[in-house]
Formats: C-alpha cells, sequence, structure tokens
C-alpha cells in the first residue's frame, strides 16, 4: 500500500496467471472470453466477457487466464474463472449428482416428477391444497431413489444448473405464513451433493 494524499492506495500487479490443465477426451474452445467445453457427457458453455482478463489456449493441454495491471478483487477473480472452467470440465467427463431427503412430521410430502424428469410437482406441504411447480433448469433430470424413501436425486453435467434446481425445490417449500421455522421443520433438504462415482 502506497500513501497518496492521505489516503492509502493499493498497488496494481502488473501481471497475474493461472493455468487449468485440459485431461484426455476433453476439448476446450476459446473465442472472445466465451469458454466452451466439449466432453464424453456432453457440452457445455460459459461467458466470462463481464470479467476483464486474457483466455487463451497454451498448446493443446491447458487453458491460461491473465489479468494484466489488476487489483485485488481481480486477482481473486483469476481463481474463480479458473474455478468455474475446471467444473466445466468435471461436469462433462463426470457430472454432478445432488440427493434431497423428505422431511414432514404429520402431512407426508407428496413428490412427482413430470416431463420425463424434468419438472417436480409438490403436494400436501404441510397439509396444503396448493400445487407447487418447479421446471429444472436446461441438463437437470430428476428421479426418484429406488433404495432410499422419500429421496429424489438430480443429475446433470453443470454443477450451477444442478445446485440451483435443488435449491429451488428446497425454496419451494419454505414455511410461511407466520409459523416458526425453528418447530416446523417441514420440507426438502439436500442431504448428499458429489461428483458422480466419487461417492
Amino acid at each position: 500500500r502506497i500513501l497518496f494524499h492521505g489516503r492509502y492506495r493499493t498497488m496494481k500487479i502488473i501481471h497475474s496467471e493461472q493455468t487449468v490443465d485440459i485431461p484426455e477426451g476433453v476439448t476446450v474452445e476459446v473465442s472472445g472470453r466465451v469458454v466452451k467445453v466439449t466432453g464424453p457427457r456432453g457440452k457445455l458453455e460459459k461467458n466470462f466477457r463481464h470479467f476483464p482478463s486474457v483466455i487463451r489456449k497454451k498448446g493443446k493441454k491447458q487453458i491460461s487466464v491473465e489479468v494484466w495491471f489488476g487489483k485485488r478483487e481481480h486477482l481473486a477473480g483469476i481463481r474463480t474463472m479458473c474455478s468455474h472452467i475446471e467444473n466445466m470440465i468435471t461436469g462433462v467427463t463426470k457430472g454432478y449428482e445432488y440427493k434431497m431427503r423428505f422431511a414432514y412430521a404429520h402431512f407426508p410430502i407428496n413428490v412427482t416428477i413430470v416431463n420425463d424428469g424434468k419438472t417436480v410437482e409438490i403436494r400436501n406441504f404441510l397439509g396444503e391444497k396448493i400445487l407447487r411447480t418447479v421446471p429444472c433448469l436446461e441438463g437437470v433430470t430428476v428421479v426418484r431413489s429406488e433404495k432410499v424413501k422419500d429421496e429424489i436425486v438430480l443429475t446433470g453435467n453443470s454443477l450451477e444448473n444442478v445446485s440451483q434446481s435443488a435449491a429451488s425445490i428446497h425454496q419451494v417449500c419454505n414455511v410461511t405464513g407466520g409459523k416458526d421455522i425453528r418447530k416446523f421443520l417441514d420440507g426438502i433438504y439436500v442431504s448428499e451433493r458429489h461428483v458422480l462415482g466419487e461417492f
């Protein structure tokens, strides 16, 4: 830090760079800060144009993320972008899985999966007659667990889409109407989350 006119100013770092390794069987295309990752399970695309950086391939086995004259928040953003790319690579090679369990004290929650596993319908939450419908995001599939009672399993290639779909299902079952959430614990909660084939 430098004291400048009575205020501390953070110095900019001239050049920062981090790399991500590309495994066998995965193809990565970079075009104008738009990254496309293709693997055995499918294809994912993410736009990083909101972040001032340089993304380029270093040979066939690495992707480089660079920032010139970056401040503290820009340096932190490099690691974030690399994590996003790594998650995309994991998604197209292995995939992600979230498991959700139903919790209820008296009224059993009735969950129906329709539209070929793309939509979840929830009935009888706290005895209400309201039909709650949650459409899953692109690439996410929901199935009922065959081994465990009152459990659904969400799978997909995009970690963001799978986790957001799980969050949408959880939030649609929030207890409202002035009830004490410490006593009324009914809902659908995430019980497990992991990479497919690693648990």
